[in-house]
């Protein structure tokens, strides 16, 4: 399977997750008027905005935001490099594809991040410009407990509080191939410890090849 192959397991994961937010964007309200039961109460669609990372928190304002974009550019641009070496070593198609999908969900929000502030016109009112400043679309809502805690319970008592973040396409991605790197990660870090004496062979092959060419010529 060619390294290229990967990149487009992270295109498709890129393309569902851009459509499911351009759907929710134009079709639904935002907020509690515009959830969508799928099943039962405690699985639905709800529209919300998420300004910074994961259970919405942020980085300070007027510029934590570009930081955080631009940081996530480099993770990006990292995560891609180490799919191709890592195909380069041979790992299991399997890991490599759970990096794809790692790299495809990383890549969805930051395309947020950096457009949706001028296509979507969501980014905060105190934002310096719409541009890096765009918010994150969540839809996915597994709604396991949400209310109020006793008032009787210290620290948190009296609190709203909801057991399940909202997420999106792009998160759900990320969190399938940790989670299945995690699973496999025994049999994944065999199969890649295993090809690395095929990989040494092959470039000694190469090599002496190289090597007899060059006598040959001389």
């Amino acid at each position: 399977m060619k390294y290229w192959k990967y990149y487009l397991v992270a295109l498709l994961v890129i393309l569902v997750d851009q459509l499911s937010k351009w759907a929710v964007h134009h079709y639904m309200p935002m907020g509690m008027p515009g959830e969508i039961p799928l099943l039962g109460s405690w699985f639905k669609l709800h529209y919300t905005l998420n300004p910074g990372m994961a259970f919405g928190v942020e980085l300070p304002p007027p510029y934590g935001k570009i930081l955080l974009t631009s940081f996530r550019l480099v993770a990006v641009a990292g995560i891609a490099y180490y799919i191709y070496r890592l195909w380069r070593q041979r790992a299991p198609n399997g890991l490599l594809v759970c990096i794809a999908m790692i790299l495809g969900g990383a890549l969805g929000n930051v395309i947020d991040s950096i457009f949706y502030g001028v296509i979507y016109n969501n980014a905060p009112y105190n934002a310096p410009t719409p541009w890096f400043h765009g918010q994150v679309i969540d839809m996915l809502y597994v709604d396991i407990y949400e209310g109020i805690l006793p008032a009787s319970w210290p620290l948190v008592g009296g609190s709203h509080v909801s057991l399940w973040p909202i997420f999106n396409i792009a998160d759900s991605a990320i969190f399938v191939g940790v989670a299945l790197i995690l699973l496999f990660q025994s049999r994944f870090f065999a199969q890649q410890e295993e090809a690395k004496p095929l990989a040494a062979d092959d470039a000694q092959a190469a090599q002496a090849r190289r090597d007899a060419e060059a006598s040959e010529i001389a």
